[in-house]
């Protein structure tokens, strides 16, 4: 077959960073947070969210962007300076404080508490980078962090890139990021309302309203109330560090091994586990 990648004649990755890129794949391509959700609340999550009214839709789109927006405000000013960073156990529980009010004010209050725990999330996926070996101070960096929010709600039809959805999500957003990256350095003080950074929010907008939705539905199980805000949030960033996690070992190894050898390990551990 044309499509299937091999890795390169004599490459060889070690015993140790094949089963780092194994537990990567794990969480990048089998790892829902729909079904977590689901485990919650006792009910289909996809479904719900499919079927929630024109309203709440428009609520949730808004609410999306906004905490984009916001985000990216934080990764252009905030991440590459590496200030008041904390612990993944308090970005979880600011995340679930956040949660809390989302409960029990309803979609009325998700303008308001998305783009909080959207800040919250930045902010510990970029101590995930951190972790991994990232340049704080690159632009590139502060992107790929933004990139995460993508990589976790799959859009019709786009995701048959050789059946990984991750590197499918990468391969969306790759021109956009490197636009927004060159923009970055060459202008320094940056505009968020640039052309090329508009579009990038846009296209991670399209994916990141897939599990919005999602966290909309499980909140608006009446039984849940503020105590359920609270624990959906919290599966909510826990959901996004376990992609950062995979995403930013990815990115680890391809600056040890190159991009195209990891792709193809990657590509080699998805279908032989499938």
């Amino acid at each position: 077959m044309s499509d299937v990648i091999v890795s390169p004649p004599g490459f060889d990755m070690e015993s140790e960073d094949r089963e780092a890129l194994a537990r990567a794949v794990a969480l990048l391509e089998h790892n829902s947070l729909a079904s977590r959700l689901a485990n919650l609340v006792g009910r289909q999550i996809d479904l719900a969210g499919q079927l929630m009214p024109e309203r709440a839709r428009l609520v949730a789109a808004r609410a999306t962007n906004l905490a984009l927006r916001a985000a990216l405000h934080v990764a252009i000013r905030g991440v590459r300076k590496g200030a008041g960073l904390a612990s993944s156990a308090r970005h979880k529980a600011l995340a679930a404080a956040t949660g809390a009010a989302g409960g029990a004010f309803g979609f009325a209050a998700l303008p308001v508490e998305l783009p909080a725990s959207t800040i919250v999330m930045l902010r510990a996926i970029a101590d995930i980078a951190r972790e991994h070996g990232e340049d704080m101070s690159a632009p590139a960096t502060s992107l790929a962090c933004l990139e995460v929010f993508a990589l976790a709600g799959k859009t019709k039809g786009g995701d048959d890139h050789m059946n990984s959805s991750y590197f499918a999500a990468r391969a969306m957003l790759a021109r956009s990021v490197s636009e927004a990256a060159r923009y970055m350095v060459e202008r320094g003080i940056v505009d968020e309302t640039a052309p090329v950074l508009v579009r990038l929010v846009a296209q991670i907008a399209a994916r990141f309203g897939v599990v919005v939705s999602q966290k909309m539905a499980a909140q608006a199980v009446p039984v849940l109330g503020a105590l359920g805000g609270a624990v959906v949030n919290y599966a909510f960033v826990d959901h996004f560090q376990s992609m950062a996690r995979g995403h930013f070992t990815v990115r680890a190894l391809e600056r040890k091994y190159g991009p195209e050898s990891v792709r193809a390990e990657y590509i080699r551990l998805l279908t032989t586990k499938a």
